[in-house]
């Protein structure tokens, strides 16, 4: 993949970043810039490199080879300035449970010579009547709400957020979207790292996805998704794992299927066009005797993006 043009208004560019243990190898020759007021998704299977690119970015690692140039700034010259300017909220955040909600934020302000008022923070992330409570007392979601809030409570120009809503029931999960949205509304920057395809197409403008320490794909989720050429996704099984001619070869050429192939004993169809592709299919199934025990379609994700590029689905390590 060509290497994207350098500009001096990036809020965070990547150029040639590479980082090995031992003999592996996490990130390789990975390239990247971010928009200004993006929220910018980093996607990939776990071991694909992308927290450890992220730790690179924040200044947690120092990479093998490459460059990094963050707000403008390197890690090298200006890392007081960079973390007085910086929102961070890693995969597992350890807060001190003894101290209660207010305590916590009013701890993390007092880092920051700029910052919002720990009461406004406090109601931002819907925490008013746990205001008091000590941390070690909260839930799984009222502590990522409280991590988030510790990330954003100095009013930072760039916030890194790697998996914030990993183990959160739906609820919660919807809340933190709602404040990342108010973030990003604010036109400052977001980069995110995810395993929720949905989380990233609502809230990302672009998301690159890395396998193998490398970009293998870069745009706007509707890019992304329109590259596969293909509208819906058909997935059926055979009762009793039937196969009897039912080849892709043959499924490729029904009307309306764009490409099939066979993933974990079942089969996948991408298709145009779903009125045409489904009778045929059904009608395939008939002359051959055969019996569905299974068929699911859905409109084409990034999900369905992942997999067509590395055989794999986003969640496999």
């Amino acid at each position: 993949m060509t290497a994207p043009a350098l500009s001096t208004t990036s809020p965070l560019r990547v150029r040639g970043l590479r980082k090995a243990y031992a003999d592996v190898v996490a990130v390789d020759g990975l390239d990247l810039e971010i928009a200004p007021g993006e929220c910018f998704g980093l996607l990939g299977p776990n071991g694909a490199g992308k927290t450890t690119t992220i730790e690179i970015c924040e200044g947690l690692l120092q990479p093998d080879e490459g460059e990094v140039s963050v707000l403008g700034l390197s890690w090298d010259r200006n890392e007081r300035a960079l973390r007085e300017r910086l929102g961070i909220q890693l995969q597992e955040t350890q807060l001190s449970e003894k101290l209660t909600v207010t305590e916590t934020l009013r701890l993390f302000r007092s880092f920051y010579p700029k910052g919002s008022e720990v009461d406004r923070v406090i109601e931002r992330v819907q925490l008013e009547e746990k205001r008091h409570s000590r941390v070690g007392k909260l839930s799984g979601g009222q502590k990522q709400r409280l991590a988030l809030a510790c990330s954003i409570i100095g009013d930072p120009d760039l916030l890194f957020l790697d998996e914030p809503t990993t183990g959160l029931d739906p609820q919660s999960r919807r809340q933190l979207w709602d404040l990342i949205e108010e973030f990003k509304s604010s036109g400052r920057t977001t980069v995110l790292t995810t395993h929720y395809m949905d989380e990233a197409e609502i809230l990302c403008d672009r998301v690159a996805i890395v396998d193998h320490g490398k970009v293998i794909a870069l745009g706007s989720p509707r890019q992304l998704i329109e590259s596969l050429g293909a509208e819906h996704v058909v997935e059926f099984g055979l009762a009793g794992g039937q196969v009897g001619g039912l080849t892709v070869e043959l499924l490729g050429a029904l009307p309306g299927v764009q490409e099939a192939r066979i993933v974990n004993d079942e089969y996948e169809l991408k298709v145009r066009e779903l009125h045409r592709a489904v009778p045929a299919l059904l009608s395939a199934l008939t002359e051959r005797k055969l019996e569905l025990s299974k068929l699911t379609t859905h409109s084409a994700t990034l999900e369905d993006v992942f997999v067509h590029l590395t055989g794999r689905q986003l969640r496999e390590a």
